[in-house]
Parts: C-alpha cells; sequence; structure tokens
C-alpha cells in the first residue's frame, strides 16, 4: 500500500509543494509527515491536502491547512 498527498489550493486546483512530496509506507507515517510540514506548506501557497491510498481518497474532504479551518 502507498500513502500520498495531494496538495491543493481552496479552489480545489493542485498546488506544488514547497517540500519534496513522498510516498509512505502506513497512514500513521503520512498523517505525521503533514503534522510536521503542515506549515512550510502553507508558507508555500498549499491552502489544503487530501490524503489518498493507493489511489482512493481516505477523508470525505480535503484538510484545510490554515488554523481554525
Amino acid at each position: 500500500m502507498a500513502w500520498t498527498w495531494r496538495f491543493e489550493k481552496t479552489d480545489g486546483t493542485e498546488a506544488v509543494p514547497a517540500v519534496e512530496p513522498e510516498e509512505f509506507s502506513t497512514q500513521g507515517d503520512a498523517e505525521s509527515w503533514i503534522g510536521e510540514e503542515w506549515k512550510t506548506l502553507l508558507d508555500g501557497g498549499v491552502d489544503q491536502v487530501r490524503l489518498f491510498e493507493d489511489g482512493t481518497e481516505v477523508y470525505p474532504a480535503p484538510m484545510s491547512l490554515h488554523a481554525g479551518s
């Protein structure tokens, strides 16, 4: 299994992340990474992310990187 993040602007269009995206072997590793990198991603122009497991979206909606969203 491969866990990957999609990086987006608020309108859902794909954004280029400020850090090199990785492929993860577990959901926990992917979520830990986003917990460490979210601020750098936000500062680089990413507004929200989506997590995929082998191409299938994990969460029902994108996760905002903006505090309080």
